[in-house]
């Protein structure tokens, strides 16, 4: 039988992408001794690596696909297939985003004032690009963690650091200057395993059960029972991504509604409907809209 080498990223992201790929249908086992998940698929082999390391051991074959964060495939300068982006962080899903952050009592107010300043940032080679084509003369110091901590004890001039909200960073006195960059994860694949049809075809329902799921996080499902004459006046405010599906319920007037609506709206919705009729109304969670 033939399989798909699949790469999970290890660290921050890991217990999000084992949720995701869970509500996608794949359940990932993981030891603590071992680097190598068990997962309920006999067509694909799990191995477990750092996102920093993800895009390099894609690209010389190591994997035939795996999960990594934008940010690290543009680190590394990878060649490799980016099948599509999967929005979701370890807390939420939305972006990350990369930014210069100096102390709020800095006198550094935007990025022309780091010219001879020290910088320090996990992101090493990509800081040092993008100073480079700016045309500023700075020294990047390469942050083996703990990076927010260095430029408050003073022992650089700046940081380089990912965050979602930058609340953390406002927390530690921290002050954005710039954004860099938004990250988010990617799926990825090997150039020659993108060639193999099989291993193409496999990526790709991998790809599109993972988007299913990660859609179907900002959405739930409502089934209601609506006398027919009100029915008008609940489709006023029935928002859908496709039109409802309507039945009439066995021997009576009644209809029976169902309907896929955003969670952002759902609380607003259900006292609307029960106002122009509707009963019986039940939400539920779904698993993947595709």
């Amino acid at each position: 039988m033939r399989r798909l080498v699949l790469g999970i990223p290890k660290g921050s992201l890991q217990e999000a992408t084992l949720r995701l790929f869970r509500n996608s249908g794949w359940n990932i086992t993981i030891s603590e001794r071992s680097y190598f998940p068990d997962i309920n698929d006999p067509e694909i082999s799990c191995s477990i690596c750092r996102a920093q390391e993800m895009s390099r051991y894609v690209e010389n074959g190591t994997f035939d696909a795996g999960i990594t964060g934008k940010d690290w495939i543009l680190e590394n300068n990878s060649d490799v297939v980016v099948v599509t982006d999967l929005v979701y962080s370890k807390a939420s899903n939305r972006p990350t985003r990369w930014v210069i952050a100096v102390p709020y009592d800095s006198p550094i107010k935007e990025i022309k004032d780091l010219e001879g300043k020290k910088v320090a940032t996990e992101l090493l080679q990509f800081t040092k690009r993008y100073f480079k084509e700016a045309g500023i003369n700075v020294e990047v110091e390469f942050s083996w963690g703990a990076t927010e901590a260095k430029v408050i004890a003073g022992l650089c001039d700046a940081i380089v650091e990912v965050t979602e909200t930058g609340s953390t960073m406002r927390a530690n006195g921290l002050r954005i200057i710039k954004e860099l960059m938004t990250s988010n994860p990617q799926l990825i694949a090997n150039r020659e395993a993108w060639e193999d049809e099989w291993k193409r075809d496999k990526i790709l329902q991998i790809s599109t059960l993972l988007q299913g799921a990660l859609r179907a996080d900002e959405f739930v499902g409502l089934k209601m029972n609506v006398p027919e004459d009100k029915m008008a006046q609940v489709m006023e405010v029935l928002p859908s991504i496709t039109s409802p599906t309507v039945s009439y319920l066995y021997n009576n007037s009644w209809l029976s509604v169902e309907v896929v609506v955003s969670k952002k709206v759902v609380r607003d919705l259900i006292p609307k409907l029960i106002k122009r009729g509707a009963e019986g109304i039940i939400e539920y969670p779904l698993n993947k809209v595709i």
